[in-house]
This record gives structure tokens, C-alpha cells and sequence, in this order.
């Protein structure tokens, strides 16, 4: 029996015109870009449709144009008759899994990751810092590199995200020290990701506390199809326990791997990956070559994807 699962990517994958073509093409998706104007407070979907991209970039607004642009594709793949049987998202990615699995309401998703987006730019501030791939390494690996560099800045295992790659987070310091010494660590390389700050590290330690206190006035709800939290790489069911993961993930390792080998073992057959980009798809190509995996951000790709069903 074919099992189906979404999932949508996170802050990286946003481009100048995202989440056009599919608003053109399809009024449920349109309908989002326009909740999202009015969730946010400002015209957002200009800023995703036009730039400028210096713009676009800031944490502040990436997070919400790139959960926009993924449920505005939720919605005309949902047009097309397609359900999900189980969910995830890569970081902020996770928002829109919380919309889609039934947790939250669109429009209170786009202002809670507004809010998420705004609190880590400003947490971003207050230290220098930054992430970086680790390309070739493995959890051990990752971890000995970070305790060998982190004596006076931290830096640390962010992102497991597929077989010989792993996201580190920390003190640019640190940071720079680290990419310069993976090599001693039998690391292929190690490469700055373009982010602004240290994101899923203790530096985001103040966004966590504030972000948290809007949570607790969230009105989320269970969620009605299975949502894999990063957090944990296990399915969440219950409100308090969604509100939990939700608050920590600034601060905690993203377990995506074993979130993707999680829902294989539910039975996940089939991955579509709805937003900007391919990076999951990718990623889980890596992990699996059992399922099938397919990328969908706009109407050329959703007509091609839907001839699988």
C-alpha cells in the first residue's frame, strides 16, 4: 500500500519570483500569499515576487516567505485531491507542517513564524555567529571537531541531515576555527552556509524564551495527521507536547535523518517535497532509494508530480 508523506524546507531555499507561478495558476494558492500579506503586516508576497534580495535574506522575512511559498503549494496540491498520510518540516519548514497536519490555522502559522523569524534576527545580534556544512562527516566526527574548538565560544551539532552530512551552529570565532580545522577530523570539507546567525545552537537561547511565550497563547490544536518533530524524529500527538518541541527546536539538534527513517518505518512509500527548492528531496535521496521522491514549487512541477497518482 502507497503511503504519502509531505514535507517542506526550510530558511535557504528562497529565491526572487517564489510562490508566483503557483499563485497564477491556482486561487487556493493565491488566497495564501494574500493571508500571508495580512498576517504579516506588510506586503510580503511583493518582497517574494520582486526583492530586492538583500531584503528577502533577512531572517525576518525569509522564514515567512519560505513557509508561504509551501503552504500556497499545499494548497493546490490539496486542489489536485492529494492528502498526506504523515508530515515534517526542516526547521522553519516545521511551521508548515503544523499548518498542514491541522494543528494551527494558516493565517496564526504565518504570524507565529513572522514572530519566530523577527526574534532570531534580533538574537542573531546580539553575537557574531553563524553555521556551516560538514560534508563527509558523521555525528562523532562533528562532535569531536566542535568540543576541540569550542573552549571559548560554543559551536555545535545542529543539523543531522543525511548520511556524511552534518550542520554545525555557533560563535563565528568558533566557527571559522572549525571549518579551518575539519581536514584533522577526517572531514571532507567544511563550507559557511549563507544564514545570519547560529541558529538550532544555545546562541538562540533568547529567541527560544521569547517565542515560547507565544506558543503558550497559541491556540494549536492535535493534530489530525501525524506530524514528525524534528525535535524529537517522533510523532507528536498531543497540544502541550507540540507546544513543547515547537518552543526547544530553535535550541536543539534538527534529527532529520532519522525523522525521514522514522516515517519509512511508518510505511512512507512516496516524499513530496512542497516549497522552494530541492534540498529535502536531496537529502533524502541520500538516506533512501526506496521511496519515491519528487520536489514541487510550481505548476510545471505539480502537473509532473501528480502523473504519479
Amino acid at each position: 500500500m502507497s503511503r504519502l508523506a509531505f514535507v517542506f524546507p526550510g530558511q535557504g531555499s528562497q529565491f526572487i519570483g517564489m510562490g508566483q507561478d503557483i499563485a497564477r495558476s491556482c486561487s487556493q494558492a493565491r488566497e495564501v500569499l494574500e493571508m500571508a500579506d495580512q498576517a504579516v503586516g506588510f506586503p510580503l508576497s511583493e518582497l517574494m515576487a520582486n526583492g530586492p534580495s538583500e531584503e528577502l535574506r533577512q531572517t525576518v522575512n525569509t522564514q515567512p516567505a519560505v513557509v508561504t511559498h509551501s503552504l500556497a503549494v499545499l494548497a493546490a496540491v490539496r486542489a489536485r485531491g492529494l492528502e498526506p498520510y504523515v508530515v515534517a518540516g526542516h526547521s522553519v519548514g516545521e511551521y508548515a507542517a503544523v499548518a498542514a497536519c491541522g494543528a494551527l490555522d494558516v493565517e496564526d502559522v504565518l504570524r507565529l513564524v513572522h514572530r519566530r523569524g523577527k526574534y532570531m534576527q534580533e538574537a542573531s545580534a546580539m553575537q557574531a555567529s553563524g553555521m556551516a556544512a560538514l560534508i563527509g562527516a558523521d555525528l562523532k566526527s562533528a562532535e569531536a571537531l566542535c568540543a576541540a574548538v569550542s573552549g571559548t565560544a560554543p559551536v555545535q551539532v545542529a543539523n543531522l541531515n543525511s548520511p556524511g552530512q552534518v550542520v554545525i551552529s555557533g560563535a563565528e570565532s568558533a566557527l571559522n576555527e572549525a571549518v579551518r580545522r575539519a581536514a584533522d577530523f577526517r572531514i571532507r570539507k567544511a563550507i559557511r552556509l549563507e544564514v545570519s546567525g547560529a541558529f538550532h545552537s544555545c546562541l538562540m537561547e533568547p529567541a527560544a524564551r521569547w517565542l515560547a511565550e507565544d506558543l503558550r497563547q497559541a491556540p494549536l490544536r492535535e493534530p489530525r495527521i501525524p506530524l514528525v518533530a524534528n525535535r524529537t524524529a517522533l510523532p507528536v500527538s498531543e497540544v502541550e507536547e507540540l507546544r513543547q518541541v515547537m518552543s526547544e527546536q530553535v535550541v536543539s539538534r534538527v534529527l532529520w535523518e532519522a525523522s525521514i527513517r522514522h516515517m519509512l518505518d511508518m510505511g512512507v512509500t512516496h516524499f513530496l517535497e512542497l516549497g522552494p527548492g530541492a534540498a529535502l528531496a536531496g537529502m533524502i535521496k541520500r538516506i533512501t532509494t526506496e521511496a519515491l521522491v519528487m520536489s514541487i514549487q510550481d505548476t510545471p512541477s505539480l502537473d509532473k508530480a501528480m502523473q504519479n497518482f
